[in-house]
Protein backbone atom coordinates (compact mmCIF):
# COMPACT_ATOMS: atom_id res chain seq x y z
CA UNK A 1 0.00 0.00 0.00
CA UNK A 2 1.36 3.37 -1.15
CA UNK A 3 0.28 6.12 1.17
CA UNK A 4 -0.91 9.28 -0.56
CA UNK A 5 -3.16 12.22 0.71
CA UNK A 6 -6.31 11.31 -0.53
CA UNK A 7 -6.53 8.14 1.83
CA UNK A 8 -6.02 10.92 4.94
CA UNK A 9 -9.69 11.00 5.82
CA UNK A 10 -9.97 6.92 5.72
CA UNK A 11 -6.34 7.12 7.87
CA UNK A 12 -7.69 8.96 10.25
CA UNK A 13 -11.27 7.39 10.57
CA UNK A 14 -10.19 4.86 12.43
CA UNK A 15 -6.42 4.29 13.25
CA UNK A 16 -3.72 3.66 16.08
CA UNK A 17 -2.05 7.01 17.95
CA UNK A 18 0.99 6.38 19.50
CA UNK A 19 2.62 8.94 21.47
CA UNK A 20 6.12 8.71 22.78
CA UNK A 21 5.96 11.66 24.52
CA UNK A 22 3.25 10.62 26.87
CA UNK A 23 4.01 6.59 26.55
CA UNK A 24 0.40 6.14 25.06
CA UNK A 25 -1.49 3.92 22.80
CA UNK A 26 -5.26 4.69 21.59
CA UNK A 27 -7.13 3.13 18.95
CA UNK A 28 -9.44 6.03 17.54
CA UNK A 29 -12.37 5.19 15.93
CA UNK A 30 -14.57 7.96 14.38
CA UNK A 31 -12.73 10.67 16.81
CA UNK A 32 -13.35 8.71 19.50
CA UNK A 33 -11.34 6.23 21.85
CA UNK A 34 -11.85 3.06 22.24
CA UNK A 35 -8.68 1.50 23.47
CA UNK A 36 -6.45 3.59 25.66
CA UNK A 37 -3.56 1.81 27.05
CA UNK A 38 0.37 2.96 28.92
CA UNK A 39 3.17 1.48 27.08
CA UNK A 40 7.07 1.65 26.49
CA UNK A 41 8.59 2.55 23.67
CA UNK A 42 12.52 2.66 22.92
CA UNK A 43 15.17 3.23 25.26
CA UNK A 44 16.65 5.00 22.71
CA UNK A 45 14.06 7.16 21.87
CA UNK A 46 13.04 7.92 18.18
CA UNK A 47 14.57 7.20 15.08
CA UNK A 48 14.20 5.17 11.76
CA UNK A 49 17.34 3.89 11.00
CA UNK A 50 18.74 0.27 11.09
CA UNK A 51 20.62 -0.91 14.29
CA UNK A 52 19.70 2.02 16.06
CA UNK A 53 16.86 -0.02 18.07
CA UNK A 54 14.51 3.43 18.09
CA UNK A 55 11.20 3.45 18.02
CA UNK A 56 10.47 4.53 14.28
CA UNK A 57 7.76 8.05 13.75
CA UNK A 58 5.39 8.43 11.25
CA UNK A 59 2.55 6.66 9.35
CA UNK A 60 2.59 2.70 9.22
CA UNK A 61 0.17 -0.46 9.19
CA UNK A 62 -0.57 -3.43 10.27
CA UNK A 63 1.17 -6.04 8.31
CA UNK A 64 0.46 -9.20 10.04
CA UNK A 65 -1.15 -10.04 13.35
CA UNK A 66 0.64 -13.31 15.08
CA UNK A 67 -0.43 -15.23 17.94
CA UNK A 68 -4.25 -15.51 17.37
CA UNK A 69 -5.54 -17.79 20.03
CA UNK A 70 -2.12 -17.97 21.86
CA UNK A 71 -2.03 -18.32 25.46
CA UNK A 72 -1.06 -15.08 27.42
CA UNK A 73 2.63 -15.04 28.42
CA UNK A 74 3.30 -17.29 24.92
CA UNK A 75 7.04 -16.75 24.39
CA UNK A 76 7.52 -15.85 20.36
CA UNK A 77 10.85 -16.38 18.79
CA UNK A 78 11.43 -15.18 15.33
CA UNK A 79 8.03 -14.97 15.79
CA UNK A 80 6.95 -18.08 16.20
CA UNK A 81 5.48 -19.71 19.64
CA UNK A 82 8.77 -21.68 21.15
CA UNK A 83 5.87 -23.86 23.01
CA UNK A 84 7.50 -22.00 26.52
CA UNK A 85 5.07 -19.86 28.50
CA UNK A 86 7.13 -16.87 30.32
CA UNK A 87 7.67 -17.10 33.66
CA UNK A 88 9.77 -15.02 36.76
CA UNK A 89 11.80 -18.35 37.17
CA UNK A 90 12.51 -18.48 32.82
CA UNK A 91 13.51 -14.67 33.20
CA UNK A 92 15.66 -14.92 35.64
CA UNK A 93 17.30 -17.90 33.84
CA UNK A 94 17.89 -16.05 30.67
CA UNK A 95 17.94 -12.05 32.11
CA UNK A 96 18.91 -10.57 28.71
CA UNK A 97 16.58 -12.09 26.22
CA UNK A 98 14.38 -9.92 25.14
CA UNK A 99 10.62 -10.96 25.54
CA UNK A 100 7.80 -10.75 22.68
CA UNK A 101 4.67 -12.43 24.45
CA UNK A 102 1.40 -13.06 23.51
CA UNK A 103 0.57 -11.31 20.89
CA UNK A 104 2.61 -9.60 17.74
CA UNK A 105 1.58 -6.69 15.62
CA UNK A 106 4.12 -6.55 12.69
CA UNK A 107 4.33 -2.86 11.80
CA UNK A 108 5.77 -1.65 8.19
CA UNK A 109 5.99 2.09 7.26
CA UNK A 110 3.87 3.58 4.65
CA UNK A 111 6.32 6.77 3.99
CA UNK A 112 9.00 5.81 1.39
CA UNK A 113 12.54 7.11 2.30
CA UNK A 114 11.53 8.03 5.97
CA UNK A 115 10.46 4.71 7.51
CA UNK A 116 9.74 2.84 4.58
CA UNK A 117 12.65 1.09 1.99
CA UNK A 118 16.15 1.82 2.18
CA UNK A 119 18.23 1.77 5.69
CA UNK A 120 14.66 3.54 7.25
CA UNK A 121 12.52 0.20 6.50
CA UNK A 122 10.42 -0.79 9.97
CA UNK A 123 9.05 -4.12 8.55
CA UNK A 124 12.46 -5.25 7.62
CA UNK A 125 13.56 -3.94 11.20
CA UNK A 126 11.19 -6.07 12.58
CA UNK A 127 9.59 -3.68 14.72
CA UNK A 128 6.30 -4.92 16.36
CA UNK A 129 3.78 -3.91 19.21
CA UNK A 130 3.77 -6.51 21.67
CA UNK A 131 3.10 -7.97 24.78
CA UNK A 132 5.61 -8.35 27.75
CA UNK A 133 6.06 -9.68 31.10
CA UNK A 134 4.00 -7.79 33.61
CA UNK A 135 6.83 -6.79 35.69
CA UNK A 136 8.00 -4.69 32.77
CA UNK A 137 7.21 -0.87 34.26
CA UNK A 138 4.75 1.04 31.33
CA UNK A 139 5.59 4.60 30.53
CA UNK A 140 9.05 4.34 30.75
CA UNK A 141 11.14 3.52 27.43
CA UNK A 142 12.61 0.45 27.71
CA UNK A 143 12.01 -1.50 24.37
CA UNK A 144 14.41 -1.86 21.63
CA UNK A 145 12.38 -0.18 19.35
CA UNK A 146 9.40 -2.26 19.61
CA UNK A 147 6.12 -0.63 21.40
CA UNK A 148 5.31 -2.98 24.26
CA UNK A 149 1.92 -3.59 25.89
CA UNK A 150 0.67 -5.27 29.03
CA UNK A 151 -0.31 -8.93 27.91
CA UNK A 152 -4.22 -8.39 28.63
CA UNK A 153 -4.02 -5.35 26.71
CA UNK A 154 -2.19 -6.22 23.21
CA UNK A 155 -5.36 -9.12 23.14
CA UNK A 156 -7.44 -6.86 23.50
CA UNK A 157 -6.24 -4.30 20.91
CA UNK A 158 -5.64 -7.65 18.63
CA UNK A 159 -9.30 -8.44 18.69
CA UNK A 160 -10.40 -5.01 18.11
CA UNK A 161 -8.20 -4.24 14.85
CA UNK A 162 -7.90 -6.05 11.47
CA UNK A 163 -4.62 -6.14 9.30
CA UNK A 164 -4.09 -3.13 7.47
CA UNK A 165 -4.97 -0.83 10.01
CA UNK A 166 -3.13 2.36 9.95
CA UNK A 167 -0.62 3.53 12.76
CA UNK A 168 0.71 7.03 13.34
CA UNK A 169 3.52 7.17 15.86
CA UNK A 170 4.62 10.83 16.93
CA UNK A 171 7.19 12.13 19.55
CA UNK A 172 4.54 14.53 20.99
CA UNK A 173 2.48 15.19 23.80
CA UNK A 174 -0.73 14.10 22.61
CA UNK A 175 -2.64 16.96 23.93
CA UNK A 176 -0.47 18.95 21.32
CA UNK A 177 -1.78 17.22 18.05
CA UNK A 178 -5.31 16.90 17.19
CA UNK A 179 -6.42 14.58 13.99
CA UNK A 180 -6.79 17.99 11.67
CA UNK A 181 -3.11 18.26 12.57
CA UNK A 182 -1.57 14.88 11.64
CA UNK A 183 1.30 15.12 9.23
CA UNK A 184 0.24 14.60 5.52
CA UNK A 185 3.03 16.95 3.57
CA UNK A 186 5.26 14.66 2.83
CA UNK A 187 2.16 12.18 1.48
CA UNK A 188 2.38 10.89 -2.52
CA UNK A 189 -0.58 13.21 -4.41
CA UNK A 190 -1.67 10.69 -6.19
Amino acid sequence: MTLHKRDIKTLTQRYIHISVADQRLQLIDNKRVILDAIIATAKNGVGEQFGSECTPRGWHKIRAKIGAGCIENTIFVGRRPTGELWSEALQKAHPGRDWILTRILWLSGLQVGFNRLGKQDTMRRYVYIHGCPDNNPMGIPSSHGCIKMRNSEVIQLFDLIEVGIPVFINEHRESDMSVNELPVDELSER
